[in-house]
């Protein structure tokens, strides 16, 4: 099983734009049928899917963040990066980033039958 590493600061005040960066150890983020994504879960909440990447460089994100968050990628790196502006203690969450597997086209966006590679999450608290 491959796992991902996140990493990023732990604490972010808010307005602040929180950057994580996603290294991925095996094969490269460009290989066809892959996306790249970021999941957070707040304390006593769900998982939220926050946006991807595709291995063609296609991002998206996700509804209620739309307008805040954004992915990037440097593929020479094999990296893949979450940017989230203005930030508030309401984005207090562990943070995962993902591999999403067999992408198929929903009528929006491309997206993966399944997640198979996790990181192990990075906690990250908004606080002044």
């Amino acid at each position: 099983q491959v796992q991902l590493q996140e990493s990023g600061p732990g604490l972010v005040k808010p307005s602040q734009t929180l950057s994580l960066t996603c290294a991925v150890p095996v094969g490269s983020i460009t290989t066809n049928s892959y996306s790249w994504s970021w999941v957070r879960q707040p304390p006593g909440k769900g998982l939220e899917w926050m946006g991807a990447i595709t291995y063609s460089g296609v991002s998206y994100s996700g509804p209620s963040l739309k307008s805040r968050a954004y992915i990037s990628r440097d593929a020479s790196k094999n990296q893949f990066n979450l940017h989230l502006n203005s930030v508030t203690p309401e984005d207090t969450a562990v943070y995962y980033c993902t591999r999403e597997s067999n992408l198929y086209f929903n009528g929006d966006k491309w997206t993966g039958e399944y997640m198979d590679y996790w990181g192990q999450g990075t906690q990250v608290t908004v606080s002044s």
